[in-house]
């Protein structure tokens, strides 16, 4: 498999990772892995910021494929293959069709905002 055929199968790895997350038959160990890799692939924050010179993009070209690598060997292949079919009927017309997926990475940010002003309040 080539580079482009490895990105566009990361779209659709992807959000069937946030699907089989939410399945019953996903084992623990793959829903906190899918959990990590769905948390770090639509967080804005990276491990190292994409302004470094070339460093900035190892973690988009390596770190997140690993990630995704390692979460799907832990997921069982039947349901793996279900969620992919599902995930890639998510994006019809560019736009997706259950954008209440994006929620929960939503929240973790508006809690960490939240904390984080609640701490600066209380060292001023």
């Amino acid at each position: 498999m080539n580079w482009k055929a490895r990105a566009a199968q990361l779209k659709t790895d992807i959000p069937a990772l946030w699907l089989c997350l939410r399945a019953k038959e996903t084992p623990l160990l793959a829903k906190v892995l899918a959990a990590v890799t769905v948390g770090y692939a639509l967080s804005p924050v990276d491990l190292i910021p994409d302004f470094i010179p070339v460093l900035g993009y190892l973690d988009d070209i390596l770190l997140l494929p690993a990630l995704v690598a390692l979460t799907l060997r832990c997921i069982p292949k039947e349901t793996l293959e279900h969620y992919r079919a599902e995930a890639a009927g998510l994006w019809v017309d560019g736009k997706p069709k259950k954008w209440y997926c994006a929620l929960p990475v939503v929240a973790l940010w508006a809690l960490g905002l939240y904390l984080l002003a609640k701490l600066c309040r209380r060292g001023g």
